[in-house]
């Protein structure tokens, strides 16, 4: 009986320590399986403004992500972000010295990690007296046409000095008045235009004045997400005739120009100011800007001058921009994605 009692002990003690090996095996099996389906899947973390995550994070895009393998995660900016992870991609738009210092040492201590896009490459377009010089430098003139900028002068501090200093630089009236900030707020955004020298002096320094160029009214927008390239047309400010100029006076402001509701796309436009810029010019413009400012998510806002053809200015760049309004982003941008990692690029500033 002692025997039989001792052996049924033993019996039970052996399937509990057998279902108990059964059930680690199991649970490693299953954590083995989790780490190899993560490891097939591309890791994005996210640093982004609320209104940025809401127009670029649009259901859409995450669930065609998620259907390719991409998974968005956000960073936690209370936390630090070599704690946070892995990540294959670090994907952001905030701004400050911090948040700069913070990217650049973890680009030092994770290299393996895409950084999109180098913080002090993006410093470079947020400040528009820097922000053009690339195209500048480029004198960009082939069979498909002409890229230039619009003669430019900074102004950083008093206003009353700009009616000469414009005089001195022998600027062209009306001007085009901008914030010298481009930091993506609505102030940076905004629009003046200048009709007279007197006027010159109500305008809010620091800004850029651009020579206005007559375009029809309509500007094209290039979206750029590394080798791909969208355009779209906006409405843009009119046309100023010599007339108009010399009956009217004063700065007109405007708050924005060329945001999406501003489409011109269905517009019944003159088709010498419809065409859109020749593919190739812009395939070769965006490839030496990509080189040149070290970045691969930004667009162009570009205007053909009125009366040509093939004459064009960059007026503007913007590092990530609104994608949200571009028709069919998300397949691009998830395709973008995927080939980063794909190709094992690894991001380097200029």
């Amino acid at each position: 009986m002692r025997l039989k009692e001792e052996y049924s002990h033993n019996v039970d003690d052996y399937d509990d320590e057998d279902s108990e090996t059964m059930s680690q095996i199991s649970v490693g099996a299953l954590q083995q399986q989790q780490q190899q389906q993560l490891k097939n899947v591309v890791v994005v973390g996210y640093a982004l403004t609320s209104k940025k995550i809401k127009s670029f994070l649009q259901p859409k895009l995450e669930g065609l992500a998620r259907n390719k393998g991409i998974l968005f995660v956000a960073i936690d900016q209370n936390r630090p972000l070599s704690d946070q992870g892995p990540f294959d991609i670090v994907l952001h738009k905030l701004t400050g010295k911090e948040w700069r210092q913070i990217l650049e040492e973890y680009r030092r201590t994770h290299p393996e990690v895409t950084v999109l896009d180098p913080p002090d490459a993006i410093q470079h377009l947020h400040n528009r007296q820097s922000m053009l010089q690339c195209v500048a430098d480029m004198n960009l003139s082939d069979s498909y046409g002409k890229v230039g900028v619009p003669r430019q002068l900074v102004i950083k501090r008093d206003a009353s000095s700009i009616p000469d200093a414009v005089a001195k630089a022998g600027l062209t009236l009306p001007l085009v008045a901008k914030p010298l900030v481009a930091d993506g707020s609505a102030k940076s955004h905004e629009l003046s235009l200048a009709y007279d020298q007197y006027s010159l002096q109500k305008l809010e320094p620091p800004l850029v004045l651009q020579e206005f160029v007559n375009h029809g009214g309509v500007l094209f927008k290039v979206y750029i997400v590394g080798e791909a390239i969208k355009v779209v047309r906006r409405f843009s400010l009119p046309d100023v005739t010599k007339r108009e100029l010399s009956k009217n006076a004063g700065v007109f402001r405007f708050p924005r120009v060329s945001c999406a509701a501003a489409s011109a796309d269905d517009a019944d436009l003159d088709p010498s100011v419809a065409e859109l810029p020749p593919r190739p010019l812009l395939e070769r413009l965006a490839k030496e800007l990509r080189r040149g400012l070290g970045l691969r998510l930004f667009n162009l806002d570009i205007i053909r001058e009125h009366g040509t053809r093939d004459h064009f200015y960059v007026i503007d760049i913007n590092y990530f921009p609104g994608y949200g309004k571009m028709p069919g982003y998300e397949h691009i941008f998830t395709d973008f994605l995927l080939s980063l990692v794909q190709s094992g690029y690894k991001k380097r500033s200029c």
